[in-house]
């Protein structure tokens, strides 16, 4: 029998005689609950948002991106990709061409990110997906199509198909070092390709990238046998993991391999910063909330010092005592620590289950708040409200312990 336990479960149910500590104790309660459950829905919420980003980038994303250590290109020819494909795990090459060029239409015109795929991008990308106008494919009856994104598009006003005034692109010429020429059919290469479709992924990339086939790209940027990137798929039956580690064995220093995260680092990277001052900042809010019981269990050391002393004069030590409020400490909290990790894991199940909380805009790529719960998060939580309980219980315990017999007899 667990004698300390015992008794802090006795002056728990009890009533106290001194209704203040009553009060205190179910305000403590009730700050522990409130604070686990907006500690549990706030990840839940960052979580949702990082799957949400993972999510968005897929769509246009490769499992597995080779580029060049240092530089913007590097050569490409068949016995390098065939060096590529024989990798275990490769099921799929595509190169890339990427860069800056002048997108005109009509009497307007932008800078854009112009991305130029072979053939076979489609088959390793869901990008099809996306697509909400027109068609995906980049090359139809011999004809070579653009696919806008939608705020290049908006931005220019662009008429699909428009074979009286198809797209032109411009990207400056390689002089050397001379000085660029102020004349504009010198100064740049320049070619014309219809707008065959519109994607749909996510802002940044639907403000600023228009898709190409490689052969245009490189036709307009003079790139011959050099690529920025190579795009690999990974099979099914492999791990992305397994197959980067071959590769950048094979590859060496002078390329990097980079899966999905890796890609937008700093993005996730910045969620996950995000995440982590949000979780002290409710830590701290859940410390404040406990002090509450650091009062409660003061002020019933005072009202118990009878108890104590009968204890102590039955031969109870004085770790014994201490025990047995530290014990009323955690029972409070973690009856509040229970109560709010309900609420907090019910509220979540509500909002996945029936998207209760709108974003509020109608241009929101979600209609609702992304949530996901972690196991690790309610470990992580249920760790804090262990440490503060300890925290603001054993000071009040130790004074308990500390009681002179005599004076209370």
């Amino acid at each position: 029998m667990n004698v300390p336990l015992l008794i802090a479960r006795r002056y728990f149910f009890s009533k106290k005689k001194r209704n203040i500590i009553s009060i205190i104790s179910n305000i403590s309660m009730v700050g522990v609950a409130v604070g686990t459950m907006a500690l549990i829905i706030v990840l839940s919420v960052f979580n949702g948002l990082e799957d949400l980003v993972r999510g968005l980038y897929g769509k246009s994303d490769p499992d597995l991106m080779i580029s060049a250590m240092q530089g913007k290109s590097f050569p490409v020819d068949s016995a390098f990709i065939d060096r590529i494909t024989a990798v275990p795990g490769v099921a799929l090459v595509t190169q890339v061409i990427e860069d800056n060029a002048l997108l005109q239409y009509h009497d307007r015109q932008m800078v854009v990110k112009m991305k130029g795929m072979s053939e076979n991008y489609f088959a390793q990308s869901n990008i099809d997906s996306a697509i909400v106008e027109g068609d995906h494919r980049l090359v139809r009856d011999g004809q070579d199509y653009a696919l806008l994104g939608a705020g290049v598009q908006h931005e220019l006003s662009i008429a699909l198909d428009n074979r009286l005034s198809p797209l032109r692109l411009l990207y400056p010429r390689n002089t050397g070092k001379k000085l660029l020429s102020m004349n504009p059919e010198t100064a740049f290469n320049e070619q014309a390709i219809l707008a065959g479709g519109v994607f749909l992924i996510e802002q940044r990339i639907d403000d600023s990238y228009i898709f190409v086939p490689l052969g245009f790209a490189r036709d307009l940027l003079l790139y011959g046998n050099r690529r920025t990137s190579l795009e690999v798929r990974v099979g099914d039956e492999h791990s992305v993991d397994d197959v980067k580690d071959e590769l950048r064995q094979l590859l060496g220093t002078k390329f990097q391999v980079l899966d999905s995260d890796e890609q937008h680092v700093s993005l996730l990277k910045a969620i996950k910063v995000e995440k982590m001052f949000v979780f002290i900042t409710f830590a701290f809010i859940l410390l404040i909330a406990s002090l509450n019981i650091f009062f409660s269990l003061s002020m019933l050391v005072i009202d118990k010092k009878k108890d104590v002393a009968i204890l102590r004069a039955m031969g109870a030590t004085t770790q014994l005592v201490r025990n047995i409020f530290l014990f009323e400490g955690a029972i409070v909290a973690m009856v509040g620590a229970i109560t709010g990790l309900v609420l907090g894991v019910s509220i979540c199940w509500l909002q996945q289950t029936f998207h209760l909380v709108s974003m509020g805009m109608a241009t929101a790529v979600v209609d609702s708040y992304p949530v996901k719960m972690q196991a690790t998060d309610i470990v992580l939580t249920g760790l804090a409200i262990i440490v503060i309980t300890i925290s603001v219980s054993i000071r009040p315990a130790l004074n308990a312990a500390r009681l002179d017999v005599r004076d209370n007899l």
